[in-house]
């Protein structure tokens, strides 16, 4: 299976494009490797892994204003491939554009990252306009 884990330059260059005001979210759908891939062969699972990435990245994370708005466990595809399941569910918000690209490019950051390479499987990573909530569907009034 060869899984999605960073995005493209050019999708990058396009989220790089839609640099409106205001925070972003991005939904993190994550499935670990069952082993971690590390190119030096260091022994670790891809939950462990996963765990040093989010401990390592944190300080970055959170100095430029990120924060974990929703975290959810996986338990069922409803409506969706039945083989996808997600080891991680969360969205994170952003201050800016500007302030995920500033993580993203941070050293310390980048050495933090290494983790989730070895760590994933697959992953999405879909980057949503925060709105307001309600009661109905389809953009229903409450």
């Amino acid at each position: 299976m060869t899984g999605y884990i960073d995005p493209t330059k050019e999708s990058f260059a396009v989220f790089r494009e839609n640099d409106g005001p205001g925070p972003i979210h991005m939904l993190n759908l994550v499935k670990f490797r069952e082993r971690a891939a590390y190119p030096d062969g260091r022994k670790a699972t891809g939950a462990e892994a996963y765990a040093a990435y989010g401990r390592d990245s944190y300080p970055v994370f959170s100095r430029l204003g990120g924060r974990i708005v929703w975290r959810g466990r996986f338990e069922q595809m409803l409506i969706g491939p039945a083989e996808e399941a997600w080891d991680e569910c969360f969205i994170a918000q952003y201050p800016s554009v500007a302030a995920f690209v500033e993580m993203i490019r941070d050293p310390v950051y980048r050495e933090a990252v290494t983790h989730r390479q070895a760590a994933v499987l697959d992953s999405r990573l879909v980057r949503l306009r925060p709105a307001d909530s309600g009661t109905g569907f389809g953009g229903a009034a409450d």
